[in-house]
C-alpha cells in the first residue's frame, strides 16, 4: 500500500520529531503549518517532509485541506503530539487493502497527568485517522472534527500513543476554547439549552465513563480527567445560553 502521512501543525517543536520518528516506514510526509514560530518546520524538513504554509481554517477544513496535498490516496492523519507504537506500526505495514475497507481505525491511548491512561473516557480512544481520500474525508467542524465515511471499518492493533506533554493549566486553556466552539456550533443548529441539560449530560457522561468503563482504575488521573469532561458537557451549554442572550439584546 502506498502510504502519505498527513499532519497540521503550529509550534509543536517539543513532540513533532518523535511522530515522525515512529512513522519513518512512510516515503511522503505533508506537514501543513500554521504560522509556527518556533522550529517545527526545520525539524520537519530533517525528516523529509514537505511543508506548506496555510493560514488556520479550523480543526476539520484545514486537516481535509493537509489531505488533498498527499501524494497518494491512502492517508495516514496524525497530530503533531502523537506516535505509533510498535505494534501499530507493525500492523500498518502489514496492512493489505481488500478494496472493501477504505477506513481504519485504531485505538489511541492518551497521556494525563503523568499517566498513560487504560479506562474509562481515556481507552480505548478509537480513532479513524487511516483512510482512502476518494472514500472519505474530514468534517467541516471547526472541533471535534471526525472523518465522514460509509462502508465497512477496520480495526487496527496496536495503540496510537498520544502525549502532549502539557501541564494541567494548558489542558484546561484549550478546553475552554473547545467548550466556545462546541456552543457556537450549537448555536448555529439553533439548539436550545436547558437546566435539566446542564445537569444530565455530565451525569450520564461520569456513570459512562467513571463507572460503567472503570475510569476510576486509573487512579487521580482518571477522576480529574473525567470530571474535566463532565464539566465540558454542561458549559457548552452554559455558554449556549449566553450566547443566545447576548443575540437577543
Amino acid at each position: 500500500m502506498q502510504l502519505s502521512l498527513v499532519l497540521i501543525t503550529l509550534n509543536a517543536e517539543a513532540t513533532l520529531a518523535k511522530c515522525l520518528a515512529s512513522c519513518d516506514f512512510i516515503d511522503d510526509i505533508v506537514v501543513v503549518d500554521s504560522g509556527s514560530q518556533d522550529n517545527t518546520m526545520a525539524i520537519a524538513e530533517q525528516f523529509g517532509a514537505r511543508v506548506i504554509q496555510q493560514t488556520w481554517l479550523g480543526f476539520g477544513k484545514q486537516k481535509q485541506f493537509a489531505v488533498q496535498q498527499a501524494q497518494y490516496d491512502w492517508v495516514l492523519c496524525l497530530d503533531a503530539d502523537e506516535w505509533l507504537s510498535d505494534r501499530l506500526k507493525h500492523s500498518i505495514q502489514q496492512l493489505n487493502a481488500d478494496h472493501k475497507t477504505w477506513a481504519f481505525t485504531m485505538p489511541r491511548c492518551n497521556k494525563f497527568m503523568g499517566r498513560f491512561l487504560k479506562h474509562g473516557e481515556g481507552y480505548p480512544d478509537w480513532s479513524l485517522r487511516l483512510f482512502h481520500r476518494q472514500h472519505a474525508q474530514w468534517s467541516d467542524d471547526a472541533v471535534h472534527e471526525t472523518v465522514q465515511y460509509q462502508g465497512l471499518i477496520g480495526k487496527l492493533q496496536g495503540d496510537l500513543m498520544h502525549e502532549s506533554g502539557e501541564v494541567l493549566g494548558e489542558y484546561l486553556r484549550k478546553q475552554n476554547q473547545y467548550t466556545d466552539l462546541q456552543a457556537e456550533a450549537l448555536l448555529a443548529k439553533q439548539k436550545s439549552p436547558s437546566a435539566s441539560k446542564m445537569l444530565l449530560s455530565p451525569l450520564v457522561r461520569f456513570i459512562k465513563f467513571y463507572l460503567v468503563r472503570q475510569g476510576w482504575r486509573d487512579g487521580l488521573p482518571g477522576f480529574v480527567h473525567i470530571s474535566i469532561g463532565c464539566m465540558n458537557s454542561m458549559m457548552k451549554y452554559a455558554k449556549l445560553y449566553e450566547l443566545q442572550r447576548k443575540s437577543r439584546q
